[in-house]
């Protein structure tokens, strides 16, 4: 199946807030206006996951309607300590989400957190505090981002952009000492605005760095989008998107998360084996989440729309099931 690459702006709604299934497809970068109406099933985000050669970071400012959610992770790659500051809040004080294409700002702010990406012309400018954790980071531009409208139905669907291999800079402060970011750290963007099902179970993996001077992303998907007609499965060559729009196979272990992973297709075969697991689990009644995140280093190949395969062996990145009741 060949899905349709768009060059245009499009309204993710239609007036009545159905899916405008011409806007059905995928972008090289943001070009929807993710016009959501209605309440309670509605999901917005924007996520950052942050990997350096000493830590591994994960930012989360989002809103499902009813309740607030947002989250700053570090892991500290040397010591092993994980420190996780979360805020969970009812309606939408203190939290502004866009709708509209890049450059976007989007923020939150508690006594207990506070967080602010706000894209410029020279990339995403990313701060973030709490009691013992301080961010001032830059995510410079890395090229192509994976644009795709994730259709279920013509009122269940999801918009989300996958922006791979940000060149990050700046610092990283713990408890009043000072981390400068290393040459070679990377982020990543995960951006969500949808009407998503109540219960949804995904698998995400992201591989990024550079391999005999050629920079490389990889970009992964599954459960989610099965039947669909869409995937998010992408490879970045020095900024330069291939979009695989066929699915592809996840083996690993989910009773040891710190097993290996294998992910395989047409397009590629890449094993990540973890270095280290974060595990996410909240139960709120209605609302309930599990994350296995296995941050480690890739192995194996991906192919470019040419046929040439690049290898990944040496990338870092991560591999993750979430299941979501929301």
């Amino acid at each position: 199946m060949t899905l349709r690459e768009l060059t245009e702006p499009a309204n993710l709604c239609l007036p009545n807030g159905r899916l405008n299934r011409s806007a059905v497809g995928y972008s090289r970068g943001p070009l929807h206006t993710t016009n959501l109406r209605g309440w309670g099933r509605n999901k917005r985000w924007e996520y950052w996951g942050i990997v350096t050669p000493r830590h591994c970071v994960g930012l989360t400012i989002s809103s499902l309607d009813y309740l607030q959610v947002h989250q700053l992770y570090v892991f500290d790659r040397v010591t092993g300590e994980e420190i996780s500051t979360d805020v969970l809040s009812p309606g939408l004080a203190h939290t502004t989400l866009p709708d509209h294409p890049a450059p976007l700002t989007a923020s939150m702010h508690t006594s207990k957190l506070d967080l602010r990406f706000r894209e410029r012309h020279d990339g995403t400018e990313i701060t973030a505090r709490s009691e013992r954790v301080a961010l001032s980071l830059l995510a410079g531009f890395s090229g192509d981002a994976l644009c795709v409208v994730v259709p279920w139905s013509d009122t269940l669907f999801q918009y989300t952009v996958k922006d791979l291999a940000r060149p990050m800079t700046g610092t990283i402060t713990i408890d009043g000492t000072r981390f400068e970011v290393e040459p070679g750290s990377f982020g990543v963007l995960d951006r969500g605005r949808g009407r998503w099902p109540y219960s949804l179970t995904w698998n995400w993996a992201t591989a990024c760095g550079a391999v005999d001077g050629v920079s490389l992303g990889l970009q992964l998907g599954g459960k989610w989008t099965d039947g669909t007609g869409s995937t998010e499965n992408a490879l970045f060559v020095d900024g330069r998107m291939t979009y695989w729009p066929d699915p592809v196979e996840w083996v690993y272990d989910d009773h040891d998360w710190a097993a290996p992973w294998h992910i395989r297709g047409r397009s590629v075969d890449a094993m990540l084996t973890p270095f280290h697991v974060r595990d996410a689990v909240s139960n709120v009644g209605v609302i309930a989440s599990e994350t296995h995140q296995a941050f480690g280093l890739w192995t194996g190949w991906a192919a470019d729309d040419n046929g040439v395969r690049y290898p990944l062996d040496g990338l870092a990145g991560w591999a993750e099931q979430a299941k979501n009741r929301w």
